[in-house]
């Protein structure tokens, strides 16, 4: 039986045994300038490991954009709809690359994708999905939703609603969610728990519209924190104030 943390925001008590972790391709380049960087999937794959360590059950989607992004080729005159199925493709090399460095930890994965890739992975069966997490595996979603025009914030509010998690951590390279771009206004003042109404009318960046009203329309919780910060994963899920939590009331 998994072991249940606990920690309290908005005067409610949150008990996190399933989690959806939400990773951009682009967190995956470390220093380069595109591609991914061996260092920092390795510290990601340890990262991940020491909350799989204490029984939380973990789903994961990662992006593209250190491969490709659709809108980006778009933009240049290529196809949208194909330009998406190649951000897709690109989530999945991401998933895949994920995948290797969990196993040389020692953790065992799945990776379920929205397109068809059976030679590689399972497709995305939601029964299958909840089983693999049940039996302490960690799941990999690639390809988004399988669908153009979406981005993988939907396919990760998606998920996570279809599995039961119970909130959506988006690992980024900030502490959390900011007045301002705290990277170009020092004075930038951080929220450390704000509601989804507030978000809205400050006209805050949390997750594009679509995902973000999938989220609030169905009552799950996002938190914003510091990935790239060594042991903060853990901390989250154990109880501890990271990062910003982006809740219903």
């Amino acid at each position: 039986m998994n072991t249940l943390y606990i920690c309290t925001t908005f005067n409610r008590t949150m008990q996190y045994k399933r989690i959806l972790l939400k990773l951009s391709g682009e967190a995956l380049m470390g220093d380069r300038d595109y591609g991914i960087d061996p260092k920092r999937l390795k510290e990601y794959a340890q990262e991940i490991k020491t909350v799989v360590d204490k029984g939380i059950e973990v789903a994961i989607v990662i992006g593209g954009g250190n491969i490709f992004r659709g809108v980006s080729g778009a933009a240049n005159g290529m196809d949208r709809v194909q330009g998406d199925h190649m951000g897709m493709l690109a989530t999945c090399i991401n998933g895949l690359a994920l995948q290797s460095a969990l196993e040389d930890e020692g953790v065992y994965t799945r990776m379920q994708t929205a397109l068809e890739i059976k030679e590689v992975a399972e497709p995305y069966i939601k029964r299958k999905a909840i089983r693999h997490l049940e039996k302490g595996r960690v799941v990999i979603f690639g390809a988004g939703t399988g669908n153009p025009y979406f981005t993988t914030d939907t396919a990760a509010v998606l998920r996570a609603i279809e599995i039961d998690a119970d909130a959506i951590l988006k690992g980024t390279r900030v502490d959390g969610i900011y007045t301002s771009d705290p990277e170009k206004d020092k004075d930038a003042i951080k929220f450390e728990s704000i509601t989804f109404k507030d978000v809205i009318e400050k006209g805050l960046k949390v997750m594009d519209m679509t995902a973000f009203t999938l989220s609030e329309e169905n009552k799950l919780p996002i938190i914003v924190f510091d990935m790239n910060k060594n042991g903060n994963l853990l901390k989250l899920v154990s109880g501890e104030q990271i990062g910003t939590i982006v809740d219903y009331k």
